[in-house]
């Protein structure tokens, strides 16, 4: 009797251990399905072709990843603003940046802006491209993504910084001005 009763509750005991296995897998995938589409789905609507960078660069919520894929926040940048709006943070990848090449899905430079915490929160990107001729007079090379011009040429924002075009593409937070608008009303420099 005593062997039956042990080989039942042995029996019991695994099948309690795999339930709680699969509750435990049940929850950590609703976990992550959750998370990934509040990183996903952004601030706002977006148009069709800019659906892709928000879910490229959605990994870039969290600073540290932005840092480990070769992102850097200079020390003593500002966090840019004007009367018009906020651009926030700008944290470039100077290898991308030292590339003519313009890939939509890898930008030059992320958007972030401070929460209350202190942390970085991803509101934008923004693709960058040195003028060839470094003149603020001609713009025989101005580049265009997404059906948009880039502004520029303009002078660079430091002193490292050469003559260049840029463009904003707001995909993590939406902006009341545009989603390819230079400043985010929407957004405040803490």
């Amino acid at each position: 009797m005593q062997k039956g009763w042990t080989k039942t509750m042995t029996r019991r005991v695994g099948r309690v251990r795999i339930a709680r296995a699969l509750i435990a897998t049940c929850v950590l995938t609703a976990t992550v399905t959750v998370a990934a589409a509040v990183a996903l789905a952004g601030d706002g609507a977006l148009p069709p072709q800019l659906q892709g960078v928000r879910a490229a660069v959605a990994r870039y919520h969290s600073f540290e990843q932005a840092l480990k894929d070769g992102y850097t926040l200079r020390a003593g940048e500002p966090c840019v603003r004007s009367p018009l709006g906020t651009m926030g943070y700008h944290v470039a990848n100077a290898a991308l940046m030292a590339d003519d090449a313009i890939d939509p899905l890898r930008p030059e430079l992320l958007l972030y802006v401070a929460n209350e915490n202190g942390s970085l929160k991803l509101v934008g990107v923004e693709y960058w491209k040195r003028d060839a001729d470094g003149s603020l007079a001609t713009a025989d090379d101005r580049p265009s993504l997404f059906g948009q011009s880039f502004d520029g040429p303009m002078p660079g924002h430091n002193p490292t910084m050469p003559v260049h075009y840029d463009l904003h593409a707001w995909v993590a937070e939406e902006n009341p001005s545009g989603v390819f608008a230079m400043f985010n009303p929407a957004i405040a420099c803490r």
